[in-house]
């Protein structure tokens, strides 16, 4: 198990995910707990991109209820189809968001997220088991460089 994430903070956004990814993997290699799994990529991620809030929602019946993050406190549980993470869930769909005050819908978990990208994480028969969640304090921060490298991080849980 990695002891600690290396990152070149002077290297660009992909060169940093392509450095991260191999070390999440490292990470997660040998558990099979999905909330350790998930602590730790939270922490790697905010450790790596310094982003606003990281975490994860995970499904729990009619409602997806908040699991490991970092950041500012966040909503606990949130319906399907409701804001970002509510629908990427209904639509099995990644979504970026370039400024959350114009999503129709948006839950102001803390007024000081300005951007978003939601990714679905599946289960062995293809239903949403959670979303990784990634706000920005910044609009327009997100673009399909995270989309991709992101969604590689939530298929390695």
């Amino acid at each position: 198990m990695a002891e600690e994430i290396n990152i070149d903070n002077t290297a660009g956004k992909e060169e940093i995910y392509q450095s991260l990814i191999p070390q999440i993997e490292a990470l997660l290699s040998g558990e099979v707990n999905l909330v350790a799994n998930m602590a730790n990529v939270a922490a790697a991620l905010k450790q790596a991109f310094d982003f606003f809030w990281v975490g994860f929602y995970v499904v729990d019946g009619e409602n997806m209820v908040l699991g490991p993050f970092q950041g500012p406190i966040a909503c606990t549980r949130i319906a399907r189809d409701q804001g970002v993470c509510g629908k990427v869930w209904a639509d099995k769909k990644l979504a970026i968001v370039p400024n959350v005050d114009e999503f129709p819908g948006h839950i102001a978990c803390n007024s000081a997220a300005k951007s978003e990208v939601v990714v679905p994480g599946f289960d062995a028969d293809g239903q949403v088991l959670f979303v990784l969640d990634i706000d920005s304090d910044q609009l327009n921060d997100f673009d399909e460089a995270d989309a991709q490298y992101l969604s590689q991080i939530a298929n390695l849980l």
